[in-house]
């Protein structure tokens, strides 16, 4: 696995706007497979699950590319988590980024693997969903993974939904702000055990897969998930997050054993009750942007990588809170401007730094027999553009 053994040419779609050019230049994997992608939604209440699934896939001719804005909904959700009029932002959004395609091959055939891909589980941010960190995730796909991208129902996705058990019908869950007169550590941090739960609930999903039950999806898709059955390793089981996710992902080693490791995406520690971080029993990598942590959130992280040498922290130079997410390889002034910045290093090369370190630290902790220790330096703040722990803490979250 360790060599490109294709281009990493980017997918620049045009999109129509309104005083601009916009597109959305999501970059192909640079691991030696493929990636596929499909949806699953689980159950016909608010208590199922959603998520969408990125793998190792076989090549396709005329392969389908999923949109990157799945329904227009998520435009709306988008305009009021951003404080921005739903009436003029979300036909914005849809005219502008709504025909943009992630570069991955949707309900793609699947390739076997007798080994079994090793799973993450990766918890979006406050506002997000689970389209919005595809550049991550079929990066790590394209290096032999599975991986669950989760939209949370706890009210913390700018918009999502799930079908009830009558035919047809759908029930939308928008973002909810805190509500007036309540304290926002208690109002996040219920919000942050639900999304825990979920990431577990999720591993128990694929371990029914894994043993042949059937698992219906909701949403009758064109894949058949019994194809997972043999080819997802439920020893080498990972979490992933950014920022509100990146503290779900430490909260789901408390709750769940089998777990291995957590990767942290500029994680917003304030949600996490201080109780717990003596009960984290796993090593957590937590890769920082420059402009984001406050030395409160750090110093949480740092009680963390005391209690065990394995717990890294580093932090991405000339990154922002967004770099870590599909928006900063989104072009042009217009969208930029309305749904945050984008650092002054080069998108492709934070991402780049991102993943492979992760990829480094996965292996390390998964017991892969890879070539992903190559990067291992960076894991100690060694290399171009990143620094070991967080010297930079000048926002206040």
């Amino acid at each position: 696995m360790g060599v490109t053994t294709r281009p990493a040419s980017a997918c620049r779609l045009g999109c129509g706007s309104m005083g601009g050019t916009q597109s959305l230049a999501l970059p192909l994997g640079k691991g030696p497979h493929l990636v596929g992608c499909t949806d699953v939604m689980v159950g016909h209440t608010r208590q199922g699950l959603f998520l969408r699934l990125f793998y190792p896939c076989l090549p396709r001719a005329g392969a389908e590319r999923p949109l990157w804005i799945p329904r227009y909904e998520y435009c709306g959700g988008l305009a009021d988590f951003a404080h921005r009029s739903r009436r003029w932002c979300a036909p914005l959004l849809s005219v502008t980024v709504g025909s943009c395609r992630v570069p991955v091959s949707w309900n793609g055939p699947f390739k076997p693997c007798s080994s079994g891909y090793p799973l993450i589980i990766f918890s979006h941010g406050l506002g997000a969903f689970r389209t919005l960190y595809s550049s991550v995730c079929s990066e790590l796909a394209s290096w032999g993974f599975a991986v669950a991208a989760l939209e949370h129902r706890d009210r913390s996705a700018s918009m999502t939904y799930f079908c009830t058990a009558e035919a047809g019908r759908e029930e939308w869950i928008p973002y909810r702000r805190v509500p007036q007169g309540q304290k926002e550590f208690y109002f996040r941090n219920k919000q942050v055990h639900q999304r825990a739960e979920e990431c577990v609930r999720a591993l128990r999903l694929f371990a029914d897969i894994g043993s042949g039950k059937s698992v219906p999806n909701v949403l009758h898709q064109d894949f058949d998930l019994s194809v997972l059955k043999d080819s997802v390793d439920l020893t080498k089981v990972a979490v992933m997050g950014h920022s509100f996710g990146g503290v779900t992902a430490v909260l789901a080693l408390v709750k769940e054993p089998s777990f291995r490791c957590a990767v942290a995406l500029d994680a917003w520690m304030f949600p996490l009750e201080n109780a717990l971080y003596s009960a984290v029993p796993k090593p957590v990598l937590f890769i920082n942007t420059e402009k984001f942590q406050t030395p409160e959130s750090v110093a949480k992280m740092k009680r963390l990588s005391s209690r065990n040498s394995q717990t890294k922290i580093i932090t991405i130079l000339g990154s922002v809170h967004q770099s870590q997410t599909d928006f900063t390889f989104l072009t042009g002034k217009l969208i930029s401007r309305i749904l945050g910045m984008r650092g002054a290093l080069d998108p492709h090369k934070a991402l780049d730094i991102t993943s492979r370190a992760a990829l480094a630290f996965l292996q390390r902790h998964l017991n892969l027999e890879e070539e992903l220790d190559q990067w291992d330096n960076l894991l100690e703040g060694v290399g171009d553009s990143v620094v070991p722990e967080a010297p930079f803490c000048r926002s206040n979250l």
